[in-house]
């Protein structure tokens, strides 16, 4: 397994912004899948829902309801990695948020945590009302 190196993060008040980043691995190319997903304060490991995901260097992407419009994933490829760009940030988009990459192709990049391989270690995402 690799461990995924993400970046960003932090404190923000209501209605603020984060942009959390996440380094691509060797072995992530076109058609492969990236994602961003949360644990909610109080919630097991197993229980990280997805926020986010795209497909590197075809710019699909898929976002979960409650960030629709909130949310930007985007493929950065002069400095190799993926971004989640959060805006009008809510209480309840507290949590800690985890990079994901699964290699092969896929059609689609589903928001499912189970078909991702590779994680990092989580960075700490608080909104505070």
């Amino acid at each position: 397994q690799v461990q995924l190196v993400e970046s960003g993060g932090g404190s923000v008040q209501a209605g603020g912004s984060l942009t959390l980043s996440c380094t691509i691995p060797g072995y992530i190319y076109a058609g492969h899948c990236m994602g961003w997903f949360r644990r909610a304060p109080g919630k097991e490991r197993e229980e990280r829902e997805g926020v986010a995901t795209i497909g590197i260097g075809r710019l699909a992407t898929l976002y979960a309801d409650s960030v629709k419009g909130r949310f930007i994933i985007s493929e950065d490829t002069a400095k190799n990695t993926v971004s989640l760009e959060m805006n009008s940030l809510k209480p309840e988009d507290s949590g800690m948020y985890y990079c994901a990459a699964r290699g092969g192709w896929m059609p689609a990049c589903p928001l499912s945590r189970t078909i991702y391989n590779d994680w990092g270690q989580g960075t700490q995402v608080t909104v505070s009302s």
